[in-house]
Formats: C-alpha cells, structure tokens, sequence
C-alpha cells in the first residue's frame, strides 16, 4: 500500500512547491496531480496556471473539482505519486454546493479510507485555517470549522504531516514501517 503524506500551512507559505518537489524526489515521471479547484473568474484561471506551469508536463492532470473521489478513481496502476491540491478547496466546494459539516466529514472519511488502499503515494495539500481570528459570518466560521476537523482527520491518518511556514517545511509526524504490520510513530515532540 501507499503511503499518505499531508501538508499543511497557511496561504502562500510555500506548500504547493513542497508538495511538487517532494513527488519529484519520489518519481518525477509517472505522477499524477489531482486538482480540486473550479476557477470560477480570471484572477484564479491565473493562479492555475501559474500552478500547471510548476510541474512537469508530463505527469497526469485530473481536474476532481468538488469530486475528489470520482477524480482519484481514474488513477491507473501507472502513477507511483499523487499529489491532490488541495482539501480546503475541495471542503470550499463542497460548502458551495450546500454539503453540511456531516456530509463533508463523510466525504473526507471516504477518500482517506481510498487512499488507505491505494498503490501509490498520496501527497494531500491543504491550507491551515485556524489559526486567525474568528470570522464574522455563518459561512466562513462552517468552512473553517469544516476544514480544521477535515485536516485533523487526515493528520492523523497520515505517515507524515509537514506544516510549512516561510517556504520552510517542517516535519511534525512520521510513522515507520517495522515489518510484520508494526509501526512506530515519531511526532515533533520526541
């Protein structure tokens, strides 16, 4: 099985290139990028391609949009690496569409339990929200809820968990494989 690697950090910190670089280092040739972004207006159809452009031509773009999971069902036993950029826009869509925190936590749960099984490595992107002040609307503080418990659910499935900050990426969770199914989990604090 593959195994789950997931970035957070805030917005431009640098997660995106991390996530980029660390699938090179994995196999440059035979990755897959899984896009949840729907580029609604031109300022973000910019922001996609200056994205696009930051990769390789040659690995495979699937645009998921709000179905991430129908997206990462088309991956064929060719792809070594996926990078899926990213959750946060992934739960934003699902928010748009009129999902509730409990379906968007199902959903969430659903993929995770995909990639559990999957061949390849999964590196998962996504924006840490929690760490600013209270927002003043109903669906900002739903969307911010939604994405902090989606991102601890995924923490905590994850073989390793980087926060990036200022380009910097720094390691708070790796869990390794001992043999017979044993694993020893290594956090920031030991």
């Amino acid at each position: 099985m593959g195994r789950l690697i997931f970035i957070t950090g805030g917005a431009r910190s640098g997660k995106s290139a991390f996530a980029v670089r660390t699938a090179k280092d994995i196999n440059a040739g035979k990755a897959a990028f899984v896009a949840t972004c729907v580029p609604e207006d031109d300022e973000m159809k910019r922001r996609v391609a200056l994205h696009k452009k930051n990769r390789p031509s040659s690995w495979r773009t699937i645009e998921a949009g709000w179905d991430l999971l129908k997206g990462l069902r088309t991956i064929g036993p060719e792809i070594e690496v996926t990078i899926i950029d990213c959750l946060t826009l992934f739960i934003s869509g699902l928010l748009m569409r009129g999902q509730k925190a409990n379906e968007i936590k199902r959903q969430v749960k659903a993929v995770a339990r995909f990639l559990s099984k999957a061949p390849y490595t999964t590196i998962m992107v996504s924006n840490e929200v929690g760490a600013g002040i209270v927002p003043d609307n109903r669906l900002s503080r739903e969307f911010r809820d939604a994405a902090g418990i989606a991102n601890q659910f995924i923490a905590k499935a994850a073989d390793e968990v980087y926060f990036v900050v200022s380009g910097i990426p720094v390691k708070i969770k790796n869990v390794e494989a001992l043999g017979d199914g044993e694993v020893k989990k290594h956090n920031s604090e030991d």
